[in-house]
């Protein structure tokens, strides 16, 4: 064999080892990015599933307080304002995820007032269809915590890949952008005042 055939069949091979690299680094990444897209679908499907809960418990709220008529439609706005926001995973910002979670948060605030009026009446918090959804509401915002600590840990493990080199090169190449957390709101930080 030639020695110019085989510089050739050596150069060949060092690009087709480079080029499967490439391809292999390109497919996982794209995997990363369908397992966030898929980590994001489950904070959708746990924050859907919380909405579709709302009426059934405000309707039984309304029995037992119909003077609480503030709580109830507090509840009906926050949850209609929470079912306005869509976001697409592919392409979220930050501020479209704090826009998302700030009405998640309303939402969240205005059922736990809904839970307060609750208390006062022994009644209500004995009847079996409020403490099934009682039960499930709670069930739910546990699912959604989990749900969005998956979504960031997915994001971070996307978000980590794409910046380490020598990923970031191709990432760059291919339009591959980072992602977007969900963060702890404000006021988070500071114990709520309890008042009697």
């Amino acid at each position: 064999m030639k020695k110019g055939t085989l510089e050739l069949i050596i150069v060949l091979a060092i690009i087709g080892l480079i080029a499967a690299w490439a391809v292999s680094r390109y497919n996982a990444m794209v995997t990363m990015q369908e397992n966030v897209e898929g980590a994001w679908g489950q904070v959708e499907a746990q924050c859907q599933r919380r909405i579709d809960l709302i009426p059934n418990l405000v309707a039984t709220v309304k029995g037992y307080a119909a003077h609480e008529e503030a709580t109830l439609e507090g509840v009906i706005n926050a949850r209609a304002k929470a079912t306005q926001i869509t976001i697409d995973p592919s392409n979220a910002t930050p501020e479209q995820l704090a826009a998302f979670q700030k009405a998640q948060g309303e939402l969240g605030q205005a059922l736990g007032r809904l839970m307060a009026v609750a208390e006062s009446y022994p009644e209500l918090k004995a009847n079996e269809n409020f403490k099934q959804l009682a039960d499930q509401l709670e069930g739910t915002e546990n699912r959604i915590v989990y749900a969005r600590s998956l979504f960031n840990d997915t994001a971070k493990e996307y978000n980590a890949t794409i910046r380490r080199f020598p990923n970031n090169i191709i990432a760059g190449m291919c339009g591959f952008e980072r992602k977007a957390y969900f963060e702890a709101e404000e006021g988070a930080d500071k114990a709520p005042t309890v008042e009697f």
